[in-house]
């Protein structure tokens, strides 16, 4: 057989492409963390399903792997790894139904009482697995709506969260357990329930469908009040002429530790999946004094879902409304490049992909040299640096001032010696060209932000 590295589906026969194979090294030993409405996913004992329809076995066996860290993040004790090879998945049961079976077989041998499928299910193949298989069925979708309640702090971030997973389970309500399905209301034909509550009365699912709806239309409401402060607080920022930076990348790719090394953040850091969904912004300042905003966003992953995005779009206009994108990439990855493909995925998705950016090729101190002269070839405008360890931090925090927009104001002024603070504000918040003392004043010829510019009307030389 071919190595993984360069096998491909279709180099495969029959046989070997109807297999379930198994995936090596992905068991896990963490305590579970999670819990969320409706359905708690306690991933105590897990056995990790994906189905390998295109590119390399390395390709689907690290989507696997991937997936493995998820549940591992959610607190999930991993059991084993399965892939299946087939052109598409089975509209039915995923894998299937044969192999199902197979499938069972497994998941009563190994004790598990979860299955993780590495993609989103329909409805449908939802219930038909727990059907078949006689344990609780994840998809990955639900998997990352998961860890992001756990994760989240702030007031916004779990009404986005709480949004994303009603999106998520209104269509599903009834693939999730007969309980579901059981009479909330109505006394049937009996006595004792008085006019008008006799009758089968509404469904619990009906019931559940539509305080579902209720609370995301709440959730709506509540969520754009919050991004209207968020967005004051941008305009605010802007009228000021302080250019924004935002931190974006793969998740876990070390953004808020290179925050905290900018600007003394204090940001959590954590070796673990979406450790930062709250979004923080810090003032910083250019090694030539000019300040400006550096955003801390949440992390991206293959295949974010898209109730993710919808539900975020308030705090991940802090990426869309940057004149900098700082991409934070993880060196000490196998195969960066995919990561980077994600991510600028994810960014042109909330219209954030026409944004110039600068890339920072994270985690130097650990990274396979090859990798790093791979990505350098790649990226040869990059900078590369170790949040941990500080190296390549100056030439990155040049690299920023280089990469910052430029004020766009034109301006010849004589300031009074008395104005010093004008002075000060021209040199640092504008791009000063020359600079001179002369009787009245300083003289300079410079270039200013707009917000800036009124105030020096007075000064304009003659």
């Amino acid at each position: 057989m071919s190595s993984p590295e360069i096998e491909t589906i279709g180099d495969l026969d029959l046989e070997d492409r109807a297999a379930l194979r198994r995936i090596p090294g992905l068991s896990t030993e963490l305590q579970d963390v999670t819990e969320v409405e409706y359905r708690q996913v306690r991933l105590e004992q897990v056995v990790l399903v994906g189905v390998w329809t295109e590119g390399t076995l390395r390709d689907a066996t690290r989507s696997l792997e991937e997936l493995g860290r998820l549940a591992e993040t959610a607190g999930a004790l991993v059991l084993d790894g399965l892939i299946q090879r087939r052109d598409v998945p089975d509209p039915a049961t995923y894998i299937g139904s044969g192999k199902v079976l197979e499938l069972r077989e497994i998941v009563v041998a190994s004790d598990a009482d979860t299955v993780i499928c590495d993609g989103e299910l329909t409805p449908s193949q939802l219930r038909k697995l727990e059907e078949k298989l006689k344990v609780k069925v994840v998809d990955r979708t639900w998997l990352i709506l998961d860890i992001f309640a756990a994760h989240a702090r702030s007031r916004e971030g779990k009404a986005q969260v709480s949004l994303a997973q009603m999106q998520y389970l209104l269509p599903r309500l009834r693939g999730w357990g007969e309980s579901l399905s059981r009479q909330a209301g109505g006394a049937g034909g009996g006595a004792g329930g008085g006019v008008g509550t006799r009758g089968p009365g509404e469904t619990k699912i009906e019931t559940d469908r539509r305080r579902i709806r209720d609370q995301v239309t709440r959730l709506r409401r509540e969520i754009k009040e919050m991004g209207k402060a968020r967005t004051t607080q941008r305009a605010s920022r802007r009228r000021r002429g302080v250019p924004a930076v935002a931190i974006v990348g793969y998740t876990n790719a070390g953004k808020s530790s290179l925050l905290n090394r900018l600007t003394g953040a204090g940001v959590l850091v954590d070796d673990s999946l979406f450790a930062t969904l709250d979004p923080t912004v810090r003032k910083a300042r250019t090694p030539h004094g000019r300040d400006y905003t550096l955003a801390d966003t949440v992390g991206f992953v293959r295949h974010l879902p898209h109730q993710l995005v919808d539900a975020f779009r308030s705090t991940l206009e802090e990426a869309s409304d940057a004149d900098l994108l700082m991409h934070v990439v993880d060196a000490s990855d196998e195969e960066p490049e995919a990561q980077m493909t994600a991510v600028r995925s994810v960014l042109a998705e909330i219209n954030a992909g026409q944004i110039h950016e600068l890339v920072v090729i994270n985690k130097a101190d650990v990274a396979a040299p090859d990798v790093l002269a791979r990505l350098r070839r790649r990226e040869p405008h990059a900078v590369v640096v170790s949040a941990r360890t500080g190296e390549g931090v100056t030439d990155l925090l040049v690299a920023i001032e280089d990469a910052l927009p430029r004020p766009s104001i034109p301006v010849d002024v004589v300031i009074p010696y008395d104005r010093g603070d004008l002075v000060a504000r021209i040199h640092r918040d504008g791009d000063v060209q020359t600079s001179a003392h002369v009787d009245e004043g300083t003289h300079l010829v410079a270039r200013v932000p707009p917000n800036l510019a009124p105030l020096l009307t007075p000064y304009l030389s003659r």
